[in-house]
């Protein structure tokens, strides 16, 4: 199985806001360090405002920030909204009538058996986990350690 770009670059937008916690993240910056297009993460973003994920904040000053705790987002919960389709094989499908065998498959349960191994496997997984992971996460990212400026509230 194979990841799509799109979900790659959401785990990383929130990697970003969760190591410049206290701040609001610009999507240029953001940009900038992964070296992939501002309309591309753009893009990203919506479904990760959507399910709660990020917030925007809008203005001269705005910017992005996580939604929640990135100890309570877990790399299941983005592969969740960001990936289509999870058919690891073509019985996966729902219109898989051509095989024979599709309802008593030793495959298809051996396949239905690692999806789900590799969900809980993510399911364990945090954006905390990941930054915690590499304490020189935020020199690596080109972020400053400067003194947070105050978010605003609303």
């Amino acid at each position: 199985m194979r990841l799509t770009r799109q979900t790659n670059y959401a785990i990383r937008i929130l990697m970003y806001c969760a190591a410049n916690h206290g701040r609001l993240s610009r999507i240029p910056e953001i940009a900038s360090a992964y070296g992939v297009s501002e309309l591309f993460l753009f893009k990203i973003l919506q479904p990760l405002v959507e399910h709660g994920m990020v917030e925007t904040v809008r203005g001269r000053n705005g910017g992005v920030r996580l939604g929640r705790a990135a100890a309570e987002i877990t790399l299941f919960d983005v592969v969740r909204v960001t990936e289509d389709n999870f058919a690891m094989a073509e019985c996966f499908e729902k219109d898989a009538t051509d095989c024979p065998l599709v309802d008593s498959c030793a495959l298809n349960e051996a396949l239905r058996k690692a999806l789900g191994a590799f969900f809980e496997v993510l399911e364990s997984y945090t954006i905390e986990t990941l930054i915690d992971a590499r304490p020189n996460v935020r020199s690596l990212l080109g972020i400053d350690i400067e003194p947070p400026r105050q978010l605003a509230v609303n």
